[in-house]
């Protein structure tokens, strides 16, 4: 929620929270939604809107009256990801494994206490209605997170992620010393697995991506149906194939295994 009185950044802030109410799961909204979702009177969320359409950024179906996100943040998430070095370098490399399994290919980072989408390729086995990139999921209950998990300590892991730890299904690793396990097995085998920890019916195999540094800059999974990951007789297979495609991202960002520390 934001307050109605302040100084300075507050029209900057508010503009923000307007922009960020179409994350709630919605795409269109009317002013009286926005207004609930943030907090923000309804004659301010009309003067925000139209000052955000005019920019480009929001747009309103005359008809309905309803409002969503403008165009020009697909061109602003363009020039964010085109100049972000790791999904410059994964791009090419997702692109090609995800025709050459079926399979779904996806890239993520850690944003303080979640795990976010720099992008995914779906191969014919694992199509999606929706597009993952910009996505933000739970470290704790994806194979992705919690390879990028494994760049932080014990203490650290509870600190940022608190207790107890969400469920999502039955098996969702939901206390931290189990979490501890899951890390430090990614840890020495290098990589991690997701079978319905997070949505029933799905499974996933990450592998740590690393920068110049050694440390975890991203990480990369294989994802789809049971079905078509079908884990319990692939996952060695599997495991294999992420772990030479986040390889060859590593190496583009410049990581040397030879000479870490």
């Amino acid at each position: 929620m934001v307050t109605e009185h302040g100084g300075g950044n507050q029209s900057v802030e508010r503009a923000s929270a307007v922009m960020r109410a179409f994350l709630h799961g919605r795409a269109e909204l009317r002013v009286s939604d926005i207004s609930r979702l943030t907090g923000i009177g309804q004659s301010t969320v009309s003067r925000l809107l139209a000052t955000l359409e005019s920019a480009g950024l929001i747009s309103k179906d005359e008809a309905s009256g309803f409002f969503r996100l403008g165009l020009d943040h697909v061109s602003l998430a363009g020039v964010v990801l085109n100049n972000h070095p790791v999904h410059r370098e994964a791009r090419g490399v997702s692109q090609r494994l995800a025709a050459k399994t079926g399979l779904g290919v996806n890239v993520a980072v850690r944003d303080a206490a979640t795990l976010f989408y720099l992008s995914n390729f779906e191969g014919e086995h694992a199509a999606k209605s929706h597009v993952l990139m910009g996505n933000r999921y739970p470290l704790h209950a994806t194979a992705l997170g919690k390879c990028l998990l494994a760049a932080t300590t014990a203490e650290e892991r509870r600190t940022l992620l608190g207790e107890p730890l969400p469920s999502y299904t039955t098996a969702t690793v939901t206390d931290h010393a189990r979490l501890d396990a899951a890390v430090k097995e990614a840890a020495t085998r290098g990589y991690t697995t997701e079978i319905e920890e997070l949505a029933l019916g799905r499974a996933c195999i990450a592998a740590p991506v690393r920068d110049y540094s050694g440390g975890i800059a991203a990480a990369m999974s294989l994802s789809g149906p049971l079905s078509a990951m079908n884990v319990e007789s692939r996952e060695s297979e599997l495991a294999r194939v992420v772990i030479e495609a986040a390889d060859r991202v590593s190496l583009a960002l410049g990581y040397q295994a030879h000479v870490m520390v």
